[in-house]
């Protein structure tokens, strides 16, 4: 959507909710969501609110990840607890302003948690960064705790096989295969063992720094970008972020900053949670498997030009590491 079409259906549809005549400007396109989500401040005679809007991503069907309703689902059953998020003010899959489903939330003052040597988060203390993490954890605790009763739209639980089968397409159309060989063994061991009796409930599906929206004093304002939200294993957020800050999975040409110790991170979740995680290793191996497979993937789609984005030349040479990483986690 070009941003003049965007701001004339923006003022239209404000004026509709806001019942007055306003005024948009500051209009942009927001990083990270490939210009689907946009900022805009709306004006009126006596008041000025910045908003955040969001769309599926154009010309793909608005199903599973690209069905922004189901972030909406999730937003709202939030709102009864104290976990940091962002309260839909307005959503629909009404057509009439934007040809197609929105949903739009306040703007936030504050950046997500960045730890690159030249980054904010860099001058954070090792005291500041375990604060951090504690809220983070304790909000993810949090969230793996609401009723999957308050989201009926999130439909059936993934099924723990198809979430280790459903990146098999992806293998075969990765650069670099010699960089995964390891692929084949790697998802055999993990489907003879697949962990039972796991918690199931509400997953966020990238709960990582770079969704954790941060004051600059480092207080979590917001846990963010719901889009991979779902129901079923609710240990694979624990996973994810931990593979993002295990230096034994990353190559060391990977120039990645770390966040804190995987075992870190997962005492401040147990003890959020009030009891000790069983079979965390399968989860975390899972999650490195996954990445593995994904930056086979991206790094493919940069090269044909599909999806252009120098970083994956840089994320793959930790495909390999992080194939190795899961056979570790799984002995």
């Amino acid at each position: 959507m070009e941003l003049e079409d965007l701001e004339r259906r923006l003022k239209l549809f404000c004026e509709d909710r806001y019942q007055s005549a306003v005024e948009i400007d500051e209009l942009t396109i927001m990083p990270g969501h490939a210009g689907f989500a946009y900022g805009f401040r709306v004006s009126t005679e006596s008041k000025q609110e910045s908003w955040f809007i969001r769309f599926p991503p154009p010309n793909v069907n608005w199903v599973g990840t690209a069905d922004v309703l189901r972030q909406v689902e999730v937003l709202n059953a939030l709102d009864k607890t104290d976990v940091p998020h962002c309260s839909v003010k307005w959503s629909g899959s009404d057509l009439e302003w934007f040809d197609r489903p929105y949903f739009v939330v306040p703007l936030l003052e504050g950046d997500v948690l960045r730890l690159g040597e030249d980054d904010w988060g860099s001058s954070l203390s090792r005291a500041q960064l375990e604060h951090f993490g504690r809220q983070a954890m304790g909000s993810l605790a949090k969230i793996h705790k609401v009723s999957v009763e308050e989201v009926p739209y999130l439909g059936a639980p993934l099924p723990f096989e198809e979430d280790v089968t459903r990146w098999d397409k992806f293998v075969d159309r990765a650069a670099e295969p010699q960089r995964i060989a390891a692929a084949g063994e790697v998802r055999k061991r993990l489907i003879e063992s697949i962990p039972s009796d796991a918690p199931l409930g509400i997953f966020h599906g990238d709960f990582q720094t770079a969704n954790l929206f941060s004051s600059e004093h480092a207080k979590l304002l917001a846990v963010i970008d719901w889009e991979l939200t779902g129901i079923g294993a609710t240990l694979n957020d624990v996973g994810w972020i931990c593979t993002f800050s295990d230096p034994l999975a990353w190559g060391s040409e990977s120039a990645r900053p770390y966040f804190l110790e995987p075992e870190t991170l997962i005492t401040f979740y147990e003890n959020a949670y009030g009891q000790v995680v069983e079979g965390i290793e399968w989860y975390r191996a899972l999650a490195a498997y996954k990445f593995s497979v994904i930056s086979g993937f991206n790094l493919s789609l940069h090269r044909r030009g599909k999806r252009v984005d120098e970083t994956w030349e840089q994320t793959a040479l930790s495909m390999q590491p992080l194939m190795e990483r899961a056979l570790d986690l799984l002995n």
